[in-house]
C-alpha cells in the first residue's frame, strides 16, 4: 500500500498541471442594462485568452448581429458591432474559447456624456425636496419607472497618466442602472433632467454616462497633447509635470492636476460610441475667463479627436453668483468665453440661466430649466429638429444720434421683457464708462440709450457676477449676456 502511495504520488507530481482556462473580461461599460448608440458600429472590447477568436453578437428576437475579433498576445480585443434598430430588450453574448458572457436587457439609443464640475455632478439627494423630485423624474407620463432611460456613473479619478479602465467606484457607480427613485436619488440631475426632456422628443432610449468632479478646472480634463500643442495653453503641462512630479502618490493626484480627470474619467470611456456630450462647468476658471476662450474650445476639439467624431457639445452658461462680489466681472467675461464657443466652433449649443441663480449659492436649487434648456440645444444641433433653441443672442450694433440700435439672432417669434420694463444694460461713449442705460424693443431691435450718453460707443447686457435682467424671446428662453465691444478683458492677465 505505502508503495501504491508513493507511486501515485510521483505520478501526479510528474504530470503537467491543467492548463488555465482564460476567462472572458468586459470593459466595464458592458453591463446589464447598458445603451449602444444607434446609427453607427459599436466597439465592443476586453480580454480574453491571447490568439483566441472571440465572437460577439447582438440579439432580439429572430435578428441577430455578430461581430468577431482575434485576441492579440496580451489577450485584448476590439470587436466591431454592425449598427443595429433603436429599442429595448438586446442580448449582447461575447464568446471565446470555453468561456462565454451574456448581458441582458441591452438597449440601443443615444448615448451622451454628462461632464464638468458641482453643477452638473449635484445629485439629487443635495436638493431641497430631492426625493420626491428623483421620484417624479424617475417615471414616465403615466407614472410607471421609466425603461428608455439608463445610468452610469464614473467614480471621481485624478491620475497621471491616460487609463483604459473605470476605476471601480461606490455601489450606484460603474454598472448601468435603471432609473428607479433610489438610482435617480444619487445620479446628477442635471443629466437626467436632460434625458427626461431630450427621450420623448426622439423615442427611442437615452444612456447617460455621468462623469464630473466639483470644483474641478478645464484644464483638468483636456489632455496633455492637446495642451502641449498650443502655445497659450502649454504653460499647464509645466504645471502638471510639477504637481506629478510632487504627488507622493501617482494614483492619488489632485483633481486641479492638468489632465488628470481626462485621463482618469474621459480617456477609459474611449472607444465607447457616444452621440454627443453636456457641459456644465467654468466656476473653476473664472479668474481666468480671458483664457478660457482658447482653453475651452480646445477642450472640446480635444474630446472630438479622441471620439473621431464631430461630437455634438452642449454647455450651461453660468448662473448668477456673486463670486466674493456681486458687481465683478470674473462671471461676466466667463460667460462671454461660452457665448464664444458658440460661434467659434460648429455644433456648440448653449444653455443660459440667468434666471435662475442664486445671489449667495453657486449651486442653484433649480436643475430643470438646465437640463431641459440643454436637451433644447441637443434637439436641433444634434437632431436636426426645428425647434427655436435659444435666447436671442447680440448680432449687431448701429447707432443713431444718441441711441445705439441692437439686432439679434434667434428672435424666437419676437423679441420679449419678463415683466415690464428691461434691465441689466450699461452703455458708455468715447470715455468707455459705462452708465446704466434704458432699452426699449422696437420691432426686431432694441434701442439703447442714456441721457448720460451723447454719442454711444458700446453696449453691455447682464455684465457682472449676478446679473439682474430680464430680456428674453417670446419662446421664453433668456437673452444670452453679451458686449458689444472688445475692450480689454479684467482678467486678461490672470493664467
Amino acid at each position: 500500500m505505502r508503495f501504491l502511495r508513493l507511486l501515485l504520488l510521483a505520478c501526479a507530481v510528474g504530470a503537467p498541471a491543467p492548463a488555465a482556462r482564460a476567462e472572458i473580461h468586459l470593459h466595464e461599460l458592458f453591463g446589464d442594462h447598458m445603451v449602444l448608440q444607434q446609427k453607427v458600429e459599436n466597439n465592443v472590447w476586453g480580454t480574453a485568452g491571447a490568439g483566441e477568436k472571440v465572437t460577439v453578437s447582438l440579439t432580439k428576437g429572430d435578428k441577430s448581429a455578430v461581430a468577431t475579433a482575434t485576441a492579440d498576445d496580451k489577450g485584448k480585443f476590439v470587436a466591431k458591432l454592425p449598427a443595429a434598430a433603436a429599442g429595448t430588450g438586446y442580448t449582447l453574448a461575447v464568446a471565446a474559447g470555453a468561456d462565454n458572457r451574456t448581458l441582458n436587457d441591452v438597449a440601443v439609443g443615444e448615448v451622451w456624456i454628462c461632464s464638468g464640475q458641482s453643477n452638473m455632478e449635484w445629485r439629487f439627494n443635495l436638493l431641497r425636496g430631492g426625493y420626491d423630485m428623483a421620484d417624479k423624474a424617475a417615471k414616465d407620463s403615466k407614472g410607471k419607472d421609466l425603461t428608455t432611460i439608463r445610468l452610469f456613473t464614473v467614480p471621481k479619478t485624478a491620475v497621471s497618466e491616460p487609463q483604459s479602465h473605470v476605476a471601480q467606484g461606490a455601489p450606484h457607480e460603474t454598472k448601468w442602472l435603471m432609473p428607479s427613485k433610489d438610482n435617480v436619488f444619487t445620479f446628477s440631475a442635471v443629466a437626467m433632467y436632460f434625458g427626461r426632456h431630450l427621450q420623448p422628443s426622439i423615442n427611442v432610449p437615452v444612456g447617460l454616462i455621468h462623469t464630473s468632479w466639483g470644483g474641478t478646472p478645464a484644464e483638468s480634463w483636456t489632455s496633455k497633447e492637446a495642451l502641449a500643442s498650443n502655445d497659450e495653453l502649454k504653460h499647464y503641462v509645466e504645471k502638471r509635470d510639477g504637481m506629478v512630479k510632487a504627488a507622493p502618490n501617482k494614483e492619488k493626484l489632485n483633481a486641479h492636476t492638468p489632465t488628470s480627470l481626462y485621463n482618469g474619467m474621459i480617456h477609459p470611456l474611449l472607444p465607447y460610441s457616444v452621440k454627443g456630450a453636456i457641459w456644465y462647468q467654468g466656476e473653476s476658471n473664472a479668474g481666468r475667463a480671458a483664457e478660457y476662450r482658447t482653453l475651452f474650445p480646445a477642450m472640446i476639439e480635444d474630446w472630438r479627436k479622441a471620439w473621431k467624431t464631430d461630437l455634438p457639445f452642449m454647455l450651461v452658461q453660468l448662473a448668477p453668483f456673486h463670486d466674493g462680489d456681486a458687481d465683478g466681472v470674473n462671471y461676466a467675461e466667463l460667460r462671454d468665453a461660452q457665448l464664444l464657443s458658440t460661434t467659434k466652433l460648429k455644433n456648440v449649443g448653449m444653455a443660459v440661466i440667468t434666471d435662475v441663480g442664486d445671489l449667495f449659492d453657486i449651486h442653484p436649487q433649480h436643475k430643470e430649466p438646465a437640463g431641459q434648456r440643454l436637451a433644447l440645444a441637443a434637439r436641433a444641433l444634434a437632431y436636426g429638429q426645428k425647434l427655436e433653441y435659444s435666447g436671442p443672442t447680440y448680432k449687431a450694433m448701429k447707432v443713431e444720434g444718441d441711441k445705439a440700435v441692437l439686432s439679434f439672432d434667434h428672435l424666437g417669434g419676437g423679441l420679449a421683457v419678463r415683466g415690464r420694463v428691461l434691465n441689466g444694460f450699461t452703455i458708455c461713449g468715447e470715455d468707455k464708462y459705462f452708465y446704466r442705460a434704458t432699452a426699449t424693443i422696437k420691432g426686431d431691435t432694441l434701442e439703447v440709450s442714456s441721457e448720460k450718453v451723447s454719442k454711444p460707443v458700446a453696449v453691455r447686457f447682464g455684465w457682472n457676477n449676478f446679473p439682474v435682467c430680464n430680456f428674453q424671446n417670446k419662446a421664453g428662453l433668456p437673452a444670452s449676456p453679451f458686449r458689444t465691444d472688445d475692450f480689454p478683458l479684467v482678467t486678461a492677465t490672470k493664467k
